[in-house]
């Protein structure tokens, strides 16, 4: 008796921890501005160290959130008064192997730090709007035009 018990405390867990993952997703997806986006968290090995997620545009702020996590907070917060793109390329190695085929990558520094994120290239132009787009008065944060391929 004490294995069947086992046994449903443990389904019971992956239940609630699955119920516990959509119900996070949906209250972010429902209200809109949302991209599938992947960051960047580990530049040790060339072409790995990309995490899954999804953005979500907050006023000035792009909030990144792991796309399998339980955390409510987001693990990233882009300003985009701080946030400039460098850099446009496509998956390059290994990075192929890991993201979709329509997928670029944007090197950007946000307040002096690099970081690196990959969207759909269909959402590029989306993104690269709301980085330009400031509210009147506001300085318009700079986009590097070096070295980006025709789209």
């Amino acid at each position: 008796m004490e294995i069947v018990e086992g046994i449903g405390i443990g389904v019971a867990v992956v239940f609630a921890a699955l119920v516990i993952l959509f119900v996070r997703r949906a209250l972010f997806t429902r209200t809109g501005g949302i991209i599938r986006l992947s960051v960047r968290v580990s530049t040790i090995l060339d072409g790995r160290g990309w995490s899954p997620g999804f953005g979500r545009f907050v006023g000035d702020e792009l909030r990144w959130y792991r796309m399998f996590s339980f955390a409510l907070r987001p693990k990233r917060v882009l300003s985009r008064k701080g946030l400039a793109v460098e850099r446009r390329r496509l998956p390059e190695g290994q990075e192929r192997l890991s993201m979709p085929a329509d997928w670029v990558i944007l090197r950007c520094t946000s307040h002096h730090a690099p970081v690196e994120i990959a969207m759909a290239r269909s959402t590029v132009t989306g993104f690269l709007s709301w980085l330009e787009a400031a509210p009147p008065g506001a300085a318009s944060p700079r986009l590097a035009s070096q070295d980006w391929p025709a789209a």
